[in-house]
């Protein structure tokens, strides 16, 4: 069956807006002392969870914080540290591609639409998407509803859509709407567990879209 309809998530896929977040909540810990683990935020990445576990775990080491106060600085880092950061290397390439082919585009994040959409914009590729699904609406992954809704916005069928991840979260919610999953893994997440994706690519420039297409 033809190729008719694209998914991508959008932190760590379309952007490695990741590594901004991690590189933050690392500062954060260190200056309360702690050193963030590891495990911990490969147990988060990927969901809607990230902040609540990531103020949770703080306060599990440091009694008595205030998140509330910690907010606004821990998400203007993340802000400054993004103020220069391009889409992935072979993203708009990709994007391009869809267009010429007449395959549809949608987005599907964890996160809120008050973040993915000023990103999409400021990364000049918000216009190649015809539908915008996230977290703030819809059931975050590894629930499937982000990409059921996906589906549904774009009227395509599982089995004529392939989605983007880089997260085993996002792929166990991708997979379990049904649609073929291909996983471009970046710095952060491309030492887990990538088993249940169909395909796994290093990167979006180690082969063109028309190859995933044609499989």
């Amino acid at each position: 069956m033809p190729t008719r309809a694209l998914v991508f998530d959008f932190d760590g896929t379309l952007a490695d807006t990741e590594s901004a977040v991690l590189q933050s909540w690392r500062e954060v810990f260190r200056e309360h002392g702690v050193e963030l683990p590891m495990a911990a935020w490969y147990a988060v990445i990927g969901t809607q969870h990230t902040t609540a576990a990531m103020f949770a775990l703080l306060a599990e080491h440091v009694p008595g914080i205030d998140p509330e106060a910690l907010r606004p600085i821990t998400r203007a880092r993340v802000l400054k540290l993004l103020e220069k950061l391009g889409p992935r290397e072979g993203v708009r390439s990709y994007l391009e591609t869809a267009k010429e082919h007449g395959i549809k585009l949608a987005v599907a994040s964890s996160s809120s639409g008050a973040w993915v959409n000023p990103h999409l914009e400021r990364l000049g590729i918000a216009r190649y998407f015809d539908a915008v699904l996230t977290g703030d609406l819809h059931k975050a992954k590894p629930d499937p509803d982000l990409y059921l809704a996906a589906l549904d916005a774009l009227r395509a069928e599982a089995t004529e859509t392939i989605a983007f991840e880089d997260t085993p979260h996002g792929v166990t919610s991708a997979k379990a709407a049904g649609l073929t999953c291909v996983a471009v893994p970046n710095a952060i997440t491309e030492s887990l567990d990538f088993g249940q994706a169909d395909v796994v690519l290093p990167s979006f420039t180690a082969k063109p879209l028309e190859a995933l297409l044609s499989r």
